[in-house]
Formats: structure tokens, sequence, C-alpha cells
């Protein structure tokens, strides 16, 4: 979490997690993720991080380094071990 994402999660900015995939599927995908991140990790203002079941306009989303808009957002399939990176390119001024 960065970019100010991190106030939404106590100020942390980095998370080691293990999240297993919904109804009980074989590959654990994007929106798997933000459906845990959505009940486990945002602390506050969710509304601030995820617009329905996807990131707000504005949210930078990087799956291994490679924007998630090449690897198919919220189908994106995760693995063990990939580094999932939100970035608010939004501030207030």
């Amino acid at each position: 979490m960065s970019g100010g994402l991190e106030l939404l999660c106590d100020s942390v900015k980095i998370h080691d997690v293990s999240v297993d995939p919904e109804n009980g599927a074989g590959t654990l995908i994007m929106k798997d993720l933000l459906s845990w991140v959505r009940s486990n990790l945002i602390k506050e203002r969710p509304e601030m991080f995820m617009k329905g079941d996807t990131v707000r306009p504005g949210v930078l989303v990087l799956v291994n380094d490679c924007d998630w808009e090449l690897s198919g957002q919220l189908d994106t399939p995760l693995e063990e071990k990939d580094v999932v990176v939100f970035i608010s390119t939004l501030h207030g001024g």
C-alpha cells in the first residue's frame, strides 16, 4: 500500500498475507484478493480503496511489477510469493 492508501490500513505499508481462493476454487485471482483485503486489511473508509468489486479509479495495481491491466485485472491469477502493490495516484491539495 502506497501513495496514501497505507492510511486505510493503520499506516502499515507492507503486508505478508496468505489468502485462500474463494468458494473452494483452485486458483486465487485478484478479485478474491481484493475481497480479502477489504474484509481483513482496510480498517477505515473502504470506499477510498474500492468501488464495487474493483479498485477505485486512480489506484494503480501492480502484480510482480506488471500493471494488472496487462494481465487480466480482476481475473489475474495469483500464485504463492507473488507481490501485489496498490498505489494511489490521487492526492489532495
